[in-house]
C-alpha cells in the first residue's frame, strides 16, 4: 500500500500545491505506479489524479505505459521522465551550498556574486548564436525552450504592445537562491543579454509567490529604430 507521507513535501522545492507534491514524490519513491494506485494513496478520485497526470504528461515530466491486468482494459501505469530531475533535491545542491559558503567566508559576499556571474556567462556563450537572426518573439520562444529545459517549466505568457511574458513554474536553484539572492539578480542579466531587451521581475518563487513572472520590453532604442 502506498502511503502520502506529510513529511516528505518539504524535500520538494517546486511550486506545486499540496497534491501535485505529493504525487510526484509517491512516483519518485515508488517508481512506475498504475492510477488507480496513485489515486488511492492521496484519497482523490482517479479522475483528479488523473487530471494531474495530464498536466505532468504536457509538460514532459512524467511519462504514461500500459500494463495488461488479464481480463478488462489495460492498467495505465505512470512514471518520471528524466526532466523531472531537477524538482528534486541532490547532493550537489549542498555541494553548491558549502562551495558558495566557503568562497563568502575567504573571499567576501562580492567574490559568490562573480562566481553566480562567470557561471551565467558561460549560459550565455553558449546559447547567445541561438538568438542571432531572431525578432524579440522568437527570441523569447528560445529562452523559454533553454529554461524548460534546465527544469524551470517556463512557460511563455500572454503578449500585449512591445511586451511579452514570461512564467516559470519551477526554481531549480531555490535553496540557493533563498540563501544567495543575488542568483536572482544575474539570472536576471543574463535575460536581459540574450534576449537584448529590458526585463523585470514582478514575482518570485523564492519570494513566496507561486511563480516566477517576467515582463520582456523592447529597448527604447529599439521602438525608436522601428518607427524611423
Amino acid at each position: 500500500m502506498l502511503i502520502a507521507r506529510e513529511a516528505d513535501l518539504g524535500s520538494l522545492d517546486a511550486a506545486f500545491s499540496s497534491t501535485k507534491k505529493r504525487l510526484l514524490l509517491l512516483l519518485k519513491r515508488e517508481g512506475p505506479t498504475s492510477l488507480e494506485d496513485l489515486a488511492s494513496a492521496l484519497h482523490v478520485s482517479k479522475m483528479a489524479a488523473l487530471k494531474h497526470m495530464n498536466a505532468f504528461e504536457s509538460k514532459g515530466l512524467v511519462a504514461r505505459s500500459y500494463r495488461s491486468g488479464g481480463r478488462g482494459r489495460p492498467r495505465v501505469i505512470f512514471s518520471l521522465t528524466s526532466k523531472a530531475s531537477p524538482l528534486f533535491p541532490e547532493a550537489y545542491v549542498q555541494m553548491t551550498e558549502a562551495a558558495l559558503g566557503f568562497v563568502e567566508k575567504k573571499l567576501g559576499r562580492e567574490s559568490v556574486e562573480d562566481l553566480l556571474r562567470q557561471r551565467t556567462q558561460e549560459i550565455y556563450a553558449k546559447h547567445r548564436g541561438t538568438m542571432e537572426g531572431k525578432d524579440l518573439r522568437q527570441r523569447v520562444e528560445e529562452l523559454v525552450k533553454i529554461r524548460d529545459a534546465g527544469g524551470y517549466m517556463a512557460d511563455l505568457g500572454a503578449k500585449r504592445k512591445d511586451t511579452f511574458e514570461m512564467f516559470e513554474h519551477n526554481c531549480p536553484i531555490y535553496a540557493v537562491a533563498q540563501k544567495y539572492g543575488e542568483a536572482c539578480g544575474v539570472e536576471q542579466e543574463l535575460f536581459r543579454k540574450l534576449l537584448r531587451a529590458d526585463v523585470d521581475a514582478t514575482h518570485r518563487v523564492v519570494a513566496g509567490d507561486p511563480v516566477c513572472r517576467f515582463l520582456i520590453r523592447k529597448r527604447d532604442a529599439d521602438k525608436r529604430t522601428e518607427r524611423a
